[in-house]
């Protein structure tokens, strides 16, 4: 399995928010100071203001913020709203052809359980250490 640079930018961009929490900041700086194109972050940003994880204002003044303050933002949530919910395989959905009744399923169960549980235990603050 293996997540795509939505989530990885993402990411940083959130943790770069975090740093400057709560400061509203710009995308060219967020652009400028993780080295990611403004066209993307303009593109994982819609989507996370759309999922009301961050808060924009325009003008010259505006910029960016987390919509929480970032010890209440789980990084699960960052990644699952950028990548859509981690499912390693369709039986660990319940969407499987042969029921999930496979002993294989009782895997992809498990790993999905275990990747939830790592992303939604680590905060947007414990990264800005």
């Amino acid at each position: 399995m293996r997540f795509s640079t939505r989530a990885g930018y993402g990411l940083r961009a959130a943790v770069n928010l975090a740093r400057n929490y709560p400061k509203q900041i710009s995308l060219q700086e967020i652009s400028r100071e993780e080295g990611i194109s403004l066209k993307y972050l303009e593109q994982l940003f819609r989507t996370l203001k759309k999922n009301k994880l961050v808060l924009s204002q325009k003008g010259r003044e505006g910029g960016y913020v987390l919509s929480k303050n970032p010890r209440m933002i789980k990084v699960g949530e960052i990644i699952e709203t950028l990548e859509g919910p981690i499912i390693p395989m369709e039986c660990a959905a319940g969407k499987c052809d042969v029921k999930c009744s496979c002993a294989s399923s009782v895997v992809w169960t498990r790993l999905q359980e275990q990747i939830k549980k790592t992303l939604y235990s680590i905060r947007l603050n414990d990264l800005t250490k």
